[in-house]
């Protein structure tokens, strides 16, 4: 039940965990937003980490994330691959596609607002679904959008909070939104500090 999460979520604010979170967000805050190189780069490591290794996909970012200025696809699935990464071909693809895009994704961003930011991001950047793109926005300091993964969803689930659908649909994904945003307000947090809690919750780590 809500109130059962609500209570959990309060006691880790009462944590150390509270000041790890803090922490991650002001890294958050702290990203540019009117450099174009730095968006970009932090938008590949949302492609990235799509349905793989959170923990993997920050390594291999952190050991790419220059060539994806420059490289070819050709040349750039080629070094994912070698990485053992799981999806070389068709997020090299991507990555070579958001490139040419990095000039009005940064204005973009720094134009529109709220659910039209999020809207044109998965409209116009291949690769990214309402997941990565609220990833993306959530990581470069826009705290008012929820990441709902397979690990959210289930947290919810165990408490009776949600049924997980087959398939989630953009309407579907902003009804969890909702639900999130409830227990947000419940616990005086943003989305962006509610998902580090709930990520803590399912996997006991404080990733970006």
């Amino acid at each position: 039940m809500t109130e059962d999460l609500v209570r959990y979520i309060t006691k880790l604010q009462h944590s150390d965990v509270r000041e790890r979170i803090t922490t991650r967000i002001q890294e958050f805050h702290a990203i540019p937003k009117h450099s174009s190189d730095i968006l970009f780069e932090e938008l590949c490591y949302c492609i990235l980490t799509a349905n793989f290794s959170a923990k993997r996909g920050a390594l291999i970012h952190q050991q790419l994330k220059g060539c994806f200025h420059s490289d070819p696809k050709q040349t750039l699935e080629k070094k994912l691959r070698n990485c053992g990464y799981r999806f070389p071909a068709i997020r090299a693809g991507f990555i070579e596609a958001a490139a040419t895009q990095k000039d009005i994704l940064t204005t973009t961003i720094n134009t529109l607002q709220g659910e039209e930011r999020r809207a044109w991001l998965v409209q116009h950047i291949q690769g990214l679904g309402y997941k990565e793109a609220s990833h993306f926005l959530r990581n470069i300091g826009f705290d008012n959008y929820a990441i709902i993964d397979s690990h959210i969803m289930d947290l919810l689930a165990r408490y009776n909070m949600i049924t997980p659908p087959k398939t989630l649909t953009k309407n579907r994904y902003l009804h969890i939104e909702t639900t999130l945003r409830d227990i947000a307000t419940k616990t005086n947090l943003t989305l962006a500090e509610l998902d580090l809690y709930l990520w803590y919750m399912e996997t006991g780590n404080v990733l970006k």
